[in-house]
Parts: structure tokens; sequence; C-alpha cells
């Protein structure tokens, strides 16, 4: 099973989102854990989303680690911003990871 992670900016957008959004978020940390390549697949087979309504939740899987790092959260109207966001930080978003695989472990 992987461990499953959210980054400080993902907790603190999805805190915004209505509560019935964020009960269907909660699920989402389990179905990673057990399976993390369930969303759709991006621009690599590492970096995926989880559609939520309209909504759009972002993560990227480290397998090497087994772990997954929700990073992000969007509407339609950013989703691409967002992602050329995350692709643009790929290399910090692989340090946290790793910060955190080791505090886990």
């Amino acid at each position: 099973m992987f461990k499953v992670i959210g980054t400080d900016t993902y907790l603190k957008e999805i805190s915004k989102w209505p509560k019935d959004y964020q009960k269907t978020v909660e699920k989402i940390p389990k179905q990673l854990a057990e399976n993390p390549f369930f969303g759709s697949q991006l621009r690599y087979p590492f970096l995926r989303e989880k559609r939520v309504k309209e909504k759009r939740v972002y993560y990227l899987i480290y397998e090497s680690l087994e772990l997954v790092l929700l990073v992000a959260v969007s509407g339609k109207k950013d989703q691409q911003a967002t992602i050329d966001h995350i692709i643009g930080h790929l290399d910090e978003f692989k340090k946290v990871a790793e910060d955190i695989a080791k505090q886990v472990s």
C-alpha cells in the first residue's frame, strides 16, 4: 500500500471547498493508497488528476518511495495553469516527497 500525503497548499485549498465536496475528497486518499494509478494520467504517467464534480485534484506518484503526494486543486478554468505550475516545480515536489518518506519510515 502507498502512503498518501497532502501538501500544505493542497490541504489549505481543500478546506475552502463546500462540505459535500470535502466529503468526496476525503475518500480519495484511501483509493490512492490501494491503487495510485486510478485517476486520469496527464502529461506523465506519475502526474494524475481525479475529478470531483467540476473540480480537479492533482497528485504525483513516487513508486520508489511508495508515496502519493496530493499537490494541488483547481477548477476547469485554471486547469492548464495548475498543470503547468506542477510540471515547473517537479524537482521541488520530489524533495518534499523524499523528506516525507524519511519522516514516515
